[in-house]
């Protein structure tokens, strides 16, 4: 374990000392007759938690190669590519983000010399970002170490395919396209 993972275990580790603030606010929104809420506030507050303490994790791995995860699923975006190219419209609508977005994290990528911008061949009002070689390689270098966060997220497998179908379909539910 490297050294900052391991203040960053110590960290989480310090704050979850003592009782369960999320069951802790569940007892009180209950105490205050908040019942049809109450499981949904629990809910919502876990999820936004686990997703901080897994961000905390993935943060910490992409850092030392000088990304973020918005960043990094630019690059990952572009290495799936066949021709490592796509135009700033697609990518924005397959992280589904707003334009603006996509062109602060492309803008960065490229001071980074990560990435290019093309205008498209067909259409020369069309923005591809391109994935140079440095690009496909601090990718690569920052996936092996997600992989690592992916592979134990803190649950079973099992647990992990049950809690995803079950994300999927609160996420439907929202509007989220799930196939």
């Amino acid at each position: 374990m490297t050294e900052a993972r391991s203040r960053s275990a110590a960290a989480r580790g310090a704050r979850g000392v003592g009782r369960d603030p999320i069951r802790a606010a569940h007892e009180q929104w209950l105490r205050h007759g908040w019942d049809d809420a109450a499981d949904g506030m629990a809910m919502v507050t876990s999820l936004v938690r686990a997703q901080q303490l897994l961000m905390e994790r993935i943060e910490e791995v992409l850092r030392p190669h000088g990304l973020t995860f918005a960043r990094y699923e630019v690059l990952q975006l572009l290495s799936f590519s066949s021709a490592g190219r796509m135009p700033m419209t697609r990518l924005g609508s397959l992280l589904q983000v707003h334009p603006t977005s996509v062109t602060s994290a492309v803008d960065r990528l490229e001071r980074q010399g990560f990435v290019r911008r093309e205008p498209g061949a067909a259409d020369r009002r069309v923005k591809l970002a391109v994935l140079t070689d440095a690009g496909r390689e601090v990718a690569g270098r920052a996936t092996a170490g997600l992989n690592e966060v992916f592979a134990a997220p803190g649950l079973d497998p099992a647990d992990v395919r049950d809690l995803t179908a079950l994300l999927a379909r609160l996420r439907s539910t929202a509007g989220d396209p799930v196939d």
